[in-house]
C-alpha cells in the first residue's frame, strides 16, 4: 500500500470520538462567532424611534417646517390632498392649552355645518396632535386652507414636546371663535386621525365623548374625503377646502 493511500485509510478509520469533538468545536466557533455578530450590532447606534432627534438638513436650509396638527388635519389623507409634501414627524403634545370648536364671529361653517376646532390657552390641560413635516411650497396652500387671509385664523408659534425633547411648530388658532359643537361627519374625521396616528388611548376617548350638533344632512365633503381615502396615494390630487 502506498503512503498517500495509507493516510487516507488512517483519516477514514479515525475515531468517532475524535470526529464528534471535531463537530463539537465547529459549532462552538459557530455560537461564539453569532455571539461576537450580536455585541457587534448592539455597539452599532441604530436609527432612533422618535424622530425629533433627527436633525434634518432640509430643516436647517429653511426648504421645510413643522406643523402641528389638531383638527381635521390630523387625518393624513385629508391633509395630503392639498399639501402632498406633509409627512408625518411625530406625534406630540401642546401644554397648557385645550381644545374647542367654534365659528369665526358666529358664522357658520357652510362645509361642515357646526363648529371647527381651534385651540385656546387653558392652564394645565394639554391637546395632543400630530406634526407634520412640510415643503415651504405648500406653506401658501395651508395657509389658504386655514383661510388665514380671510382673518378666520392666525398662524402662530407654538411649543410642543415628545418624549424626548421639545419642538417649535407652526399651527393656527382660530379668531374671535364663538363656540358651536361640530357636526358628527367633522368630529369622525378627527378622531379618524387620531386613531390612524396612534395619539393616546384615553385622549381618543376624550374626543369621542365630545357631544356634536347631530346634523345629519349631506356634507360633499365628506363625500370628496371618502373618495380620496379610497384612492391610491398617487391619484390624491383633489382639493378640499375647509375652516379648518
Amino acid at each position: 500500500m502506498s503512503r498517500s493511500a495509507a493516510s487516507l485509510s488512517t483519516q477514514n478509520q479515525m475515531n468517532p470520538e475524535t470526529k464528534m469533538f471535531s463537530f463539537q468545536s465547529f459549532t462552538i466557533s459557530l455560537t461564539l462567532l453569532a455571539a461576537g455578530l450580536i455585541l457587534l450590532s448592539s455597539a452599532v447606534p441604530l436609527p432612533s424611534e422618535d424622530p425629533v432627534m433627527d436633525n434634518s438638513s432640509d430643516r436647517q436650509n429653511g426648504s421645510t417646517f413643522l406643523y402641528f396638527a389638531y383638527g381635521s388635519n390630523l387625518l393624513k389623507e385629508r391633509l395630503q390632498l392639498k399639501n402632498p409634501s406633509a409627512t408625518i414627524y411625530c406625534v406630540a403634545k401642546l401644554k397648557d392649552y385645550k381644545l374647542v370648536f367654534g365659528n369665526h364671529k358666529g358664522l357658520a361653517s357652510q362645509r361642515w355645518h357646526g363648529g371647527v376646532a381651534t385651540i385656546e390657552h387653558s392652564p394645565g390641560d394639554e391637546v395632543w396632535g400630530v406634526v407634520w413635516r412640510m415643503n415651504m411650497s405648500d406653506l401658501e396652500s395651508l395657509d389658504r386652507q386655514e383661510n388665514v387671509k380671510m382673518g378666520t385664523y392666525s398662524p402662530v408659534e407654538v411649543n410642543v414636546s415628545t418624549s424626548r425633547q421639545d419642538l417649535s411648530c407652526r399651527t393656527y388658532i382660530m379668531n374671535s371663535c364663538v363656540y358651536a359643537p361640530p357636526s358628527p361627519q367633522y368630529l369622525q374625521v378627527i378622531v379618524m386621525g387620531a386613531e390612524q396616528n396612534g395619539l393616546p388611548e384615553d385622549y381618543q376617548e376624550k374626543l369621542r365623548s365630545i357631544e356634536t350638533n347631530k346634523y345629519e344632512g349631506p356634507l360633499p365633503v365628506m363625500e370628496e374625503l371618502e373618495k380620496a381615502l379610497k384612492k391610491p396615494k398617487k391619484e390624491r390630487t383633489e382639493e378640499i377646502q375647509s375652516d379648518d
